[in-house]
């Protein structure tokens, strides 16, 4: 067994690894980024950047197929699997190519390999050629290694038909049907890509609302264009098992109410979650505490009940969002190099990537309600927004929503064109702060998209000129 030592040791080399590690070196620490499979975790090889792109080809089929409105007669398009998987492996191994550029240039060693922690100072890795390494740790720990998907006993996943976030992204074929169990964010999100290229979609959801937890008006906009569109929506479902057929499809068997229906599909993918990865890594054994789902517990500045144990990202548990793992990774880093630094943000806003897209920061109208707040609620839609009109994409809305007293921003949800790009906007107004009238006097650009969160706030206070007011 080999020997080395660093100052500090980050275990998983995603989004909110390989940003701690290149951090940590920024601040003068000698560093080592431990990863086991590939540097980009799931965000970059089967997440956020290749749904993201298998997204934009599907957005841009249906444009083109679509174009007759707008004056565009495209004849003879068609779906090149083999092509188009091809070129989202391509946009992963830029970005995940660029890390290996990022530490070779920041000074981090990138280790290969599986890592236990055998004391709050020293890591055992065994590494991918199979031959083992002692990692002595001089100042931290951080533990970055995210979360898995949730699998179902009843589903049990073949990896060919039946089948996970990560198979979905790199299916070699369009499937004739589609049935999606979970219509979360990234059923929807996957469940949508294939259904614009020509799949048959059904998704099953196991409770009263689909994307549980956002605004409901947001959602109800998403599920009224996939009926529209084709798609068939059960909610309160249950899915008890499938069975092969004759002809290699398959049947899934889905519980609605009181009564048993069946699904015959070509693929199935189960998309029902993720479960944070804080277990067998020798945590418990230090006195970390792993929580029964696999969560490690932290502060707000990212640490462990022991001393010199950190952990950032999806193994802390929800949001699982890579920016929020990215942000901790920041912090966490600047601590362990002894700066004064918190994860002390106001909001960490969200987006799904369904069609339209959907975004939020802030408090939702039931989370406002619970908090005690009179809420004051502006909105305007995208119908009356002259840019979306112009786009052909006027489905959606912006909602923002105050407190009535003092009129300070507590949250915004946009479901329409780019509501990922313009909840930034959103981010930043709650991080400092505003009120109503600071958004609404500030003057957007026309004829934009981000008009529309400047209507909205309008709205709240009675004067919106674009929108008929209460």
């Amino acid at each position: 067994m080999t020997k080395t030592t660093f100052d500090a040791v980050v275990i998983g080399g995603g989004p909110g690894g390989y940003v701690c590690a290149i951090r940590l070196a920024q601040l003068g620490l000698k560093v080592a980024c431990i990863e086991k499979e590939n540097v980009g975790g799931v965000c970059l090889n089967w997440g956020c950047i290749p749904s993201k792109a298998l997204i934009s080809v599907a957005h841009t089929y249906e444009r083109a197929i679509h174009g007759s409105t707008m004056g565009l007669l495209v004849q003879g398009v068609e779906v090149d699997a083999a092509r188009m998987q091809s070129w989202k492996n391509g946009v992963v191994d830029k970005l995940t190519g660029g890390i290996r550029q990022l530490f070779k240039a920041n000074g981090v060693t990138l280790i290969e390999g599986k890592a236990r922690v055998t004391s709050a100072r020293s890591v055992e890795i065994t590494r991918n050629d199979g031959t083992l390494m002692q990692v002595d740790c001089s100042r931290a720990i951080v533990v970055a290694t995210g979360a898995t998907t949730i699998e179902i006993g009843s589903l049990p996943m073949d990896g060919k038909q039946v089948i996970g976030a990560k198979e979905a992204v790199s299916l070699p074929a369009i499937p004739k049907r589609l049935c999606v169990v979970g219509g979360g964010v990234i059923g929807l999100e996957l469940g949508t890509v294939y259904h614009k290229l020509g799949a048959k979609l059904t998704v099953v959801e196991a409770l009263p609302q689909l994307l549980t937890g956002i605004e409901p008006d947001c959602t109800q906009v998403v599920e009224r264009k996939l009926k529209k569109s084709g798609a068939k929506i059960l909610k309160n479902a249950k899915a008890l098992g499938y069975e092969r057929q004759a002809d290699g499809s398959l049947r899934l068997q889905v519980q609605v109410g009181d009564n048993v229906e069946s699904v015959d599909c070509d693929v199935l993918l189960v998309a029902v979650g993720m479960r944070p990865n804080g277990k067998g890594l020798g945590l418990e054994q230090l006195g970390v505490i792993v929580q029964q789902n696999g969560a490690v517990t932290v502060d707000e500045k990212g640490a462990t009940p022991v001393e010199g144990v950190y952990a950032i990202g999806d193994v802390t548990g929800p949001p699982f969002l890579a920016h929020r793992a990215s942000k901790q990774g920041e912090v966490v880093a600047e601590v362990i190099a002894g700066q004064a630094s918190s994860c002390d943000w106001v909001t960490i806003p969200a987006a799904v990537f369904t069609d339209p897209e959907i975004a939020s920061a802030g408090m939702t109208t039931e989370q406002a309600t619970a908090a005690g707040y009179q809420i004051k609620t502006g909105k305007f839609p995208f119908a009356a927004l002259g840019r979306a009109l112009a786009m052909g994409e006027s489905d959606g809305f912006i909602k923002t929503l105050f407190d009535a007293s003092s009129e300070r921003l507590l949250g915004v949800h946009i479901v329409g064109p780019s509501a990922s790009d313009l909840i930034a906007e959103a981010a930043l107004a709650l991080e400092v702060g505003t009120v109503a009238e600071d958004i609404a006097m500030t003057v957007h650009a026309h004829p934009t998209l981000a008009e529309g969160l400047m209507e909205s706030a309008a709205h709240a206070l009675g004067h919106a000129i674009h929108a008929v007011n209460r």
